[in-house]
């Protein structure tokens, strides 16, 4: 089996299993219990908040346990708007945004909130300019992911949120670091952000587990109400089994950060040069992540594609894993012409993944460029 659709999920790795197990057996008392059973899982608890804030680079009071990204998304979106946007009613995003953002901005958009969407120019980029122009002193709140989770296309975040908080102090910041988290060196100091999300299952860790990093200072309204657990701004027992193999997936992979990256920059070299050889069109740009690659097989559909390869068990995506097979909009929203588009898929990659890999799946464009029906 060849495995090329990290970007929608992970294979959990070892620690990451070995600590849910441990926590299933050893620590299944409730973390909110004062009794020993109950300090234990608290402690499990707290060890993968200080693993995820250091990678982070904050501090482990500043995490907040969700279900995943959309959760984190959502909380952070509606939260922060609660708190910052009675008088300000301007909100600001982009239109390449993960659907937990982009639909969250619409429903605040019913409601009454001023919508601005800054979208690529010309050249398909969405420029630094762009999003410090979009932001006045109406606006409550920016969201902007770091990486494109269908072309890895990198945003220029640190920079325009840098600019932001300057020209617009009061504004709330909040970035989708889901792809980036674990694969490129981001730090939130370097964000200027007051929310970043991030999720366990593209991190090798389960799924069913996210967190929220909020600075500290920053006030963010809860979305569901209980028992008041974890500052009362998430409340929920928390599914320790999955958060302590998130925090354990995040010790075992934070110190290889740099090596990791320097091998995906290798292989995605390698993966361009084969792929195109093979009659591939590629689609991302050069100064995307090395972890993600939209490629086009010329006029064949995405999903004959993915089928055909999924027969020799190489595993890709037809655009993004959250869309089931509909059309996000977001490569036409890059510029790429619907036919390009409707021949699209995307390979993510991962630590474990070979030259050998990419030249089986070179061999199997090459026989779906030969073998498949093509559309006119």
């Amino acid at each position: 089996m060849i495995y090329l659709d990290n970007a929608a999920t992970t294979k959990p790795c070892k620690e990451a299993v070995e600590g849910a197990e441990y926590a299933l057996l050893n620590a299944f008392g409730n973390p909110s219990s004062l009794h020993g059973l109950g300090i234990e899982a608290e402690k499990l608890v707290n060890f993968s908040k200080e693993k995820i804030a250091e990678a982070l680079g904050g501090i482990a009071s500043e995490i907040i346990f969700t279900s995943g990204a959309t959760e984190s998304n959502n909380l952070a979106i509606f939260g922060l708007c609660e708190n910052y946007g009675r008088r300000k009613k301007k909100i600001v995003t982009t239109a390449v945004e993960h659907p937990s953002v982009a639909e969250a901005f619409a429903r605040l958009a019913q409601k009454g909130y001023e919508l601005v969407t800054v979208r690529p120019d010309e050249n398909g980029e969405i420029t630094e300019d762009a999003l410090v122009s979009a932001v006045d002193d109406g606006t409550c709140l920016i969201s902007a992911m770091y990486v494109n989770n269908e072309t890895g296309y990198v945003l220029p975040i640190e920079r325009a949120f840098s600019r932001i908080k300057k020209l617009h102090p009061d504004c709330m910041t909040h970035c989708d670091l889901v792809q980036g988290f674990m694969k490129l060196p981001v730090r939130v100091k370097n964000l200027s952000a007051d929310a970043v999300s991030v999720s366990g299952h593209k991190v090798y860790a389960p799924k069913g587990v996210g967190a929220l990093w909020v600075k500290k200072g920053v006030r963010v309204a809860p979305l569901l109400f209980g028992g008041g657990q974890q500052n009362g701004i998430r409340s929920g027992t928390e599914p320790v089994p999955a958060i302590y193999a998130f925090g354990k997936a995040v010790e075992a992979n934070l110190p290889s950060i740099a090596e990791r990256l320097e091998s995906a920059k290798e292989l995605n070299a390698y993966m361009r040069k084969t792929l195109a050889e093979a009659g591939a069109e590629i689609n991302s740009k050069e100064s995307a992540s090395p972890y993600i690659l939209s490629i086009a097989v010329p006029n064949i559909k995405s999903e004959t594609v993915l089928h055909y390869l999924e027969q020799q068990k190489i595993y890709v995506s037809s655009g993004s894993a959250c869309s089931r097979g509909k059309k996000s909009g977001v490569l036409r929203t890059f510029n790429i012409p619907d036919k390009v588009a409707d021949s699209t898929v995307r390979i993510s990659i991962s630590g474990e993944t070979s030259k050998d890999d990419i030249d089986r799946l070179a061999e199997g464009i090459c026989g779906a460029l030969k073998n498949l029906v093509k559309i006119k």
